[in-house]
C-alpha cells in the first residue's frame, strides 16, 4: 500500500498539471514532498543576466503615449508597492502585474531612474523570496493558494505582500498583516499622511515628514499589535521606502524633494501618474534614508509578549552592519525557505543568489554560497 505521502504528492502533481499552481507561485518554504509535485510540472527558465545601468539618466517624459494609464482589468494583479503597481498600470512592466527579474529593473530604471545596484539588490531580494526561480517570474501582488490534499496542500504562493520580507509592518499607506489586509490601499493610513504633510511639510511630503511619519508609524504598530516585528530585512525597506516617495513621484523638472498630496494619492491610490510626469533627473535610490532614520532612532527589534513590548533584537542587522543584513538575508531568510534544494532548483536559486551579490556592489561585503558555489 503506497504511504500517506506519497499519495498525497501524486495528487498534488495531478493538481499542478491542471494549472493549480500558478507559474509565477513562489516555491519558497514548501514542502519537500510539495516540491516534489509541483517543480516537475514547471517550465524551466534560464534566468537572464541583470540589466546594467541606463545610458541616459537624465529627466525624461515617462507618462508618454507610449506608457499611458489604463484602468486594471480583471484578473490583473496589484499589490504593496505603489511604486511598481504604476509602472504596470502605464505598461513599464506588464500589465497583468506578472514580470521578470530583468523587466522589474528595466522598469524601475526606465521609469524611475532607480539607480542600478539599487535596483538589482531589492527586486532580487524580493524575487528569491516572493517569486518563481525556476519559471522566472513574480507577481508584484498578493498571495494565491493551490488546492491539493492535506498533507501536504494545500498551500499558499506568494507574492509580494508575502509578510516581514519585502511586505512588512507600519507601512505609510497599508495596514499591518496582524490586522488582515496588509496590501490594499488604506484611507485612513493616507489621512494621516496628509496629515503630517500639513503639520511637518507645509502641505507637502517631504524628509522631514518622512522622519516624522516614520516614527509615528513604528509607534502605532508597538501599541497595537501584538506582532510586531521590526528586524533586518524590514527595519531597512521601511526606512528607504519612506524615502522612495520623495525621490521617485516627484516630477524630475523641479527636484525639490516636495511631494504633493494630489500627486500622492496619485501613486498610493489610483497608481497613476500625473499627466505630463517626468522621471527623477539623474539616478536615485533611498537618498535621504540617513535624515529619516536619525530623525527618531530606534534598534531592530518588535513586541515579544502582546503590545507595548517593544524589545531590540541584538541578532538583526542595522544600518551600521550592512554586511549582516546580506549574510543573514542568504544564511537564514532564503536558507530556511529552502533547506535542502536538488536539482534545477538548487541551480536557479545559485544563480539568482549570484545576481543578488552585483547588488550588494561595493560595500566589502564576502560573498555566501548557502548551496556551494556549483
Amino acid at each position: 500500500m503506497l504511504s500517506r505521502a506519497l499519495i498525497s504528492a501524486a495528487l498534488v502533481l495531478n493538481a499542478c498539471t491542471v494549472g493549480a499552481f500558478p507559474a509565477y507561485g513562489s516555491l519558497a518554504g514548501l514542502t519537500r514532498e510539495q516540491l516534489d509535485a509541483v517543480v516537475p510540472t514547471l517550465n524551466y527558465q534560464t534566468p537572464q543576466n541583470p540589466p546594467g545601468p541606463l545610458k541616459d539618466t537624465s529627466a525624461k517624459l515617462v507618462n508618454d503615449a507610449a506608457h499611458p494609464w489604463k484602468q486594471q482589468a480583471p484578473g490583473d494583479i496589484r499589490g504593496p508597492c505603489p511604486g511598481l503597481n504604476t509602472l504596470a498600470s502605464h505598461g513599464w512592466l506588464p500589465r497583468n502585474g506578472i514580470a521578470t527579474p530583468t523587466q522589474i529593473i528595466d522598469a524601475v530604471q526606465e521609469g524611475f531612474n532607480m539607480e542600478n545596484t539599487i535596483a538589482i539588490l531589492v527586486t532580487y531580494a524580493a524575487f528569491l523570496v516572493d517569486g518563481n526561480v525556476i519559471t522566472n517570474l513574480l507577481s508584484i501582488g498578493g498571495k494565491t493558494s493551490f488546492t491539493g490534499p492535506n498533507p501536504p496542500a494545500p498551500a499558499i504562493v506568494g507574492g509580494l505582500d508575502t509578510h516581514a520580507v519585502f511586505e512588512g509592518d507600519a507601512s505609510m499607506t497599508r495596514g499591518d498583516f496582524f490586522f488582515g489586509d496588509n496590501h490594499d490601499f488604506n484611507e485612513t493610513l493616507f489621512d494621516q499622511f496628509v496629515d503630517f504633510s500639513n503639520r511637518f511639510g507645509a502641505g507637502n511630503y517631504n524628509l522631514t515628514v518622512a522622519g516624522e511619519l516614520r516614527a509615528q508609524r513604528i509607534q502605532q504598530s508597538i501599541a497595537t499589535n501584538p506582532t510586531f516585528s521590526f528586524v533586518s530585512p524590514r527595519f531597512f525597506t521601511a526606512f528607504a521606502e519612506s524615502t522612495f516617495p520623495i525621490n521617485f513621484f516627484v516630477d524630475g523638472r523641479r527636484n525639490d524633494g516636495q511631494l504633493d498630496m494630489t500627486t500622492a494619492r496619485g501613486f498610493f491610490q489610483n497608481s497613476r501618474m500625473p499627466d505630463g510626469f517626468f522621471r527623477h533627473n539623474g539616478t536615485v535610490g533611498a537618498d535621504g534614508i540617513d535624515q529619516v532614520f536619525l530623525a527618531h532612532p530606534i534598534a531592530p527589534g518588535g513586541n515579544v509578549n502582546g503590545v507595548n513590548t517593544y524589545t531590540p533584537d541584538p541578532t538583526s542587522a542595522d544600518f551600521n552592519t550592512f554586511c549582516l543584513l546580506y549574510t543573514n538575508f542568504v544564511n537564514q531568510t532564503i536558507k530556511g525557505l529552502y533547506p535542502n534544494p536538488t536539482g534545477v532548483l538548487r541551480q536557479a536559486l545559485n544563480i539568482n543568489l549570484n545576481f543578488l551579490f552585483q547588488g550588494v556592489g561595493d560595500s566589502g561585503c564576502t560573498q555566501v554560497f548557502p548551496y556551494g558555489k556549483n
